[in-house]
Order: C-alpha cells, then sequence, then structure tokens
C-alpha cells in the first residue's frame, strides 16, 4: 500500500521532507480550518503550527482513513460542488510530514493566513434573531423539543440569501432548526412570543408547521445561495427556533442565535426545502440492515440544488433516485451514513426534476448489537424526535420562478371543461 501511495506522488516532492509552513498549512487552510479553529464545530485548532503539531499523527491517521475532512457520497454517482476529499498527493505529503517527526519548516514560506469574521461564515449578518434570554438546559432527563416565536417586525417581504445558525451552547445544542412562520398561521398559536414553549403531541405540527429556513447539527454547514436565488421571508413573518437539547450530566445553559444576509433585490429563482420522508415504519429489535422508503413528485418543473439525508443512530446508508418516464437515475448514494456529520451535498449543476417525476429514497437501518451507536438493539423502533429514537428524511432544496406560489408546485393546473 505504501508503494501504491508513492508511486502516485511526483519524485520531486518526495525529495525533500515535507514542512508544516511550506506544505501543510496551505492544505489546512483549504480544507480543515473552518471548522478547526476557536469558537466552531471541531475540538482542537489548527491555526498554527504550534496548535497542530501535537496533533500530527492523528492527522495522518485521519487522512489515511479518510475519516477527515468528512464526506460520505459515493463518488460513482454525481459530482458535488462541496465535496471535501483530499487529493491522493495531499494525503502522502501530510502522512509523510507525520513520519519525518512533523517539523515546521521556515516561517518565510507560510501563506498568507486565511482570515475568518470571528462567530460568522457567512460574513457580516444584516439582521441577527437571538434567542431573548439564556434558557436553563437541566441536568438529565429527556428534554421535548423547545420553540421560541421572535417575530421579525419586517414591514415588507425580505429575500434571504445567506444564513447561518450559531449555537450558544455546542456541548448540549444537538440541533436547531429555524422555521418561517407566516402571518396568519396557527401553528404554535398559543406560544407567548420570546418564551420558551413545548407543544402537546396534537400541537406540534397543528395548522401545518413552517417553512424551513436553516438549521444547524453536527457537521451541517451555512445556508449560502448563489446570486439570482433566495429564501422569501414575507412582511409581518416570524421565526421560530426549534430547539433540541441534551442533557450532559451538568447544568448548562444557552442562548442560540441565527444570521441573515439578505438579497440586494427579488431573486429571479426562490428556494424552498423539501422533503420525501417516511414516518410509519417499526424496525425490528435485531435488524441489522431494514429497509425504509419514501417518496415525492411535484406538478411544475424545478432544479434541485442541494440534498440533506437525516436519519438518526441507526441510520446506514441512504440513497437519493429520480424515476421518470421508467428510468430511474441515482443522484445520490451515502452507503456509511454518520449521525456525528449531518452533510448537505451540492450538485456541481442543478438536478432538473421535471413535473410529474418522482423522487425516491431508500434507507437501511442497523438495530443490532453490533451497531455500536446503537442505544438498545432489543427494542422495536418507530419514527420519534429523541435521538433513540429514528427519522427517514430525505430533504432537498429546490429552485423554482420566485413568480410561482408555493402551492403551484403541488397542485396540478386545472383542466378547462365545456358545457354542451
Amino acid at each position: 500500500m505504501r508503494a501504491l501511495l508513492f508511486g502516485l506522488v511526483p519524485a520531486a516532492l518526495l525529495a525533500a521532507s515535507p514542512e508544516f509552513h511550506r506544505d501543510i498549512e496551505p492544505i489546512l487552510q483549504k480544507n480543515c480550518q473552518e471548522c478547526h479553529r476557536p469558537g466552531e464545530a471541531a475540538p482542537m485548532a489548527f491555526l498554527t503550527y504550534k496548535e497542530t503539531r501535537p496533533w500530527a499523527k492523528a492527522i495522518k491517521q485521519a487522512v489515511l482513513t479518510k475519516k477527515m475532512p468528512p464526506w460520505f457520497a459515493d463518488a460513482h454517482y454525481g459530482k458535488f460542488s462541496n465535496e471535501r476529499t483530499l487529493t491522493q498527493a495531499d494525503i502522502e505529503t501530510v502522512a509523510r510530514w507525520a513520519d519525518s517527526g512533523a517539523p515546521e519548516g521556515s516561517l518565510k514560506s507560510a501563506p498568507a493566513p486565511r482570515t475568518f469574521l470571528e462567530g460568522w461564515n457567512i460574513g457580516k449578518p444584516d439582521l441577527v434573531v437571538e434567542m431573548p434570554s439564556e434558557y436553563r438546559v437541566p441536568t438529565s432527563g429527556t428534554i421535548e423539543y423547545t420553540y421560541f416565536v421572535v417575530p421579525t417586525g419586517f414591514t415588507e417581504d425580505k429575500w434571504v440569501r445567506m444564513a447561518e445558525v450559531r449555537p450558544g451552547n455546542r456541548k448540549v445544542v444537538h440541533h436547531v432548526i429555524a422555521f418561517v412562520r407566516e402571518p396568519g398561521s396557527k401553528w404554535l398559536k398559543d406560544a407567548k412570543p420570546g418564551v420558551a414553549f413545548v407543544p402537546q403531541n396534537g400541537e406540534r405540527n397543528g395548522g401545518g408547521m413552517g417553512e424551513f429556513l436553516v438549521g444547524y447539527a453536527p457537521g451541517s454547514v451555512p445556508e449560502r445561495l448563489e446570486e439570482g436565488r433566495a429564501k422569501l421571508v414575507k412582511a409581518g413573518s416570524d421565526i421560530v427556533l426549534q430547539m433540541h437539547y441534551t442533557a450532559d450530566g451538568k447544568e448548562e445553559t444557552d442562548r442560540s442565535k441565527v444570521g441573515f444576509v439578505f438579497a440586494k433585490e427579488k431573486p429571479k429563482e426562490r428556494v424552498m426545502t423539501m422533503a420525501a420522508a417516511n414516518d410509519k415504519f417499526v424496525i425490528p429489535a435485531g435488524d441489522a440492515n431494514y429497509q425504509v422508503d419514501s417518496k415525492v413528485s411535484l406538478a411544475r418543473d424545478v432544479k434541485i440544488i442541494a440534498f440533506l439525508p437525516h436519519m438518526h443512530l441507526r441510520g446506514k446508508d441512504f440513497e437519493y433516485r429520480l424515476v421518470q418516464d421508467g428510468q430511474t437515475t441515482t443522484l445520490l448514494k451515502v452507503p456509511n451514513y454518520s449521525f456525528s456529520w449531518q452533510l448537505s451535498y451540492l450538485p456541481e449543476k442543478p438536478v432538473t426534476l421535471p413535473k410529474g417525476a418522482t423522487i425516491e429514497c431508500t434507507a437501511h437501518f442497523d438495530n443490532s448489537a453490533n451497531n455500536p451507536n446503537n442505544p438498545d438493539p432489543k427494542k422495536n423502533i418507530r419514527f420519534g424526535e429523541q435521538s433513540w429514537d429514528e427519522m427517514m428524511i430525505g430533504f432537498f432544496d429546490i429552485a423554482f420562478d420566485a413568480n410561482l406560489s408555493p402551492r403551484d408546485l403541488f397542485e396540478r393546473p386545472q383542466k378547462k371543461t365545456t358545457s354542451d
């Protein structure tokens, strides 16, 4: 294996041992530092030699096994603009650097530091929506989904081109979803603005949930849409924060926030997050490969610009397919799903979903004792909100004519009839 790896590296690179500033730092800047810096998801920073050097052997192991950077798409299906894989040459450079004692080299050969806006990955937000006060997370027990309704006060429609959730306390914030609740919606009608609200089971989706705006989960990335595309927040809407907390053994507090960057003008295409989901399954105890399917079709032509498969701790693999005129095309295949890394997959070119065509999703779950992440292989498992329950949701983002109503995507045009 080592001989094969060395055979792929130009001889000129093999002549000199890699050095941190000249050879390793550019790789870290391009592939790692967005997460490996203070205040971000990674547990250690890789901004300087002093910070990185103690982790040299671990970095080598992570890149050789392709555990890092995290990326789970099968390369045989689709090409994605946000692919996180390292080149074979970069992998071997990192391995040789670690094996040679991880030398620092000359600071003169260091690239210019990569600049970040502290606290945000989307640049300076035009608006920040924050929980009005700290929420106390108990030391133990099941914490039901908690909602905070935050009025925007918008007097005109706003188009959101970029959005990012910043969890206030990553130790206890499992996920956050920011929804748009339009004026007149009955969803969470009993919730008071700014006050933590836990709905009863019958109230969770009463009146229909709001539109998915942006979310946070381990490994997720901010919403960044290209020019000419945006999500809509109508005048008078509220932002609803769905908070999923998990106790960590001691009392914690959280005050999460969401930042928005608005489009300067109405976009040509509106973006919405859709889902092919299934909540009617029972995974038998001990079943190592239980299959769950879902599908959805639309009544208008749209473009798919992102995929986000979602399962919990028993999730094993996930696949999206386009079915049209009897032909089936695999769009994304994730053979080794990870609950710890909720990744989005952005096609290099938008995928056309013609009207009447179907997006089909297939997922497999491992509810056996051989799954080290399985909370209890002796239980039958159903759909549920907590991590020890399961979900099967194939999220995907679509772009369509901004002048269309979302209702048009589902309602087929009525055929005109003539009377005798």
